[in-house]
């Protein structure tokens, strides 16, 4: 009897402690990944900046209000690149964790959506640094007042383009969410193509909220976003023809 109740608290202790070392591989390749990318940090931020200085006027340069700023930001910058470039090895982890407990259909169809999550999310990142970013401050740069000097903080640009790179590369997951729901059971392709209307409205709301006020930018989200939907529905009946 107490051999029976202790059971399933040692295998709770087991994943406890499986779950800690996966943590701990997770955080320390992400450490080394950071420490490696400390010497290129400003020129990190310079690469990130070219977009915008490429499109102000001639003098044009961005500033340091605050004064860590040239300290700070380019060490937050190197952050969240380290954590771009260790997201392979981030997702390995949690993937080595969760797969003993999956079934053999699941662990086949949980690799190419991890994949695929990952490659969408570095396009949906790559489309905004080589696409929306030049056209934004293109835009921006038009509609400058005369007589005033566009010249942004350091620290608040690189925070604006942060957003921008999660917000086009959590969009660009679009398709995967949806073969995810689909393999679940909550919604079917056919579902999906009937609110094809509604969901179209939807995206052009979200675009219109998680980019910048104005409608180039709204645009280049909501387009590719309404393409990416329409692929996550041919996806989801390749994966689940049944439920169609």
């Amino acid at each position: 009897m107490h051999n029976a109740e202790s059971a399933p608290e040692t295998r709770l202790i087991d994943h406890l402690i499986e779950l800690r070392a996966r943590l701990l591989r997770a955080v320390v390749g992400l450490l080394v990944v950071f420490v490696a990318l400390l010497p290129f940090a400003n020129r990190l931020y310079a690469w990130l900046a070219a977009p915008l200085l490429a499109k102000l006027p001639a003098g044009g340069q961005l500033i340091a209000v605050e004064v860590a700023s040239p300290f700070f930001a380019p060490l937050k910058l190197a952050f969240f690149v380290a954590v771009v470039i260790a997201m392979p090895w981030l997702l390995y982890q949690a993937w080595a964790f969760v797969a003993p407990g999956l079934y053999q259909r699941e662990k086949r169809l949980a690799m190419p959506l991890l994949g695929s999550a990952l490659a969408l999310f570095y396009t949906g990142c790559g489309f905004a640094f080589y696409l929306v970013l030049p056209t934004v401050f293109g835009f921006l740069a038009k509609v400058t007042p005369a007589g005033v000097a566009m010249m942004t903080d350091i620290n608040a640009y690189l925070d604006f383009v942060l957003v921008i790179f999660l917000a086009f590369g959590l969009s660009f997951e679009l398709p995967v969410a949806l073969v995810i729901l689909v393999l679940l059971g909550w919604v079917t392709p056919t579902q999906l193509r009937e609110w094809r209307g509604y969901a179209i409205v939807g995206i052009f709301v979200i675009a219109a909220v998680i980019t910048p006020p104005d409608v180039v930018s709204q645009l280049l989200l909501a387009v590719p976003m309404v393409l990416l939907y329409e692929l996550g529905i041919i996806a989801a009946r390749l994966l689940a023809p049944r439920s169609n």
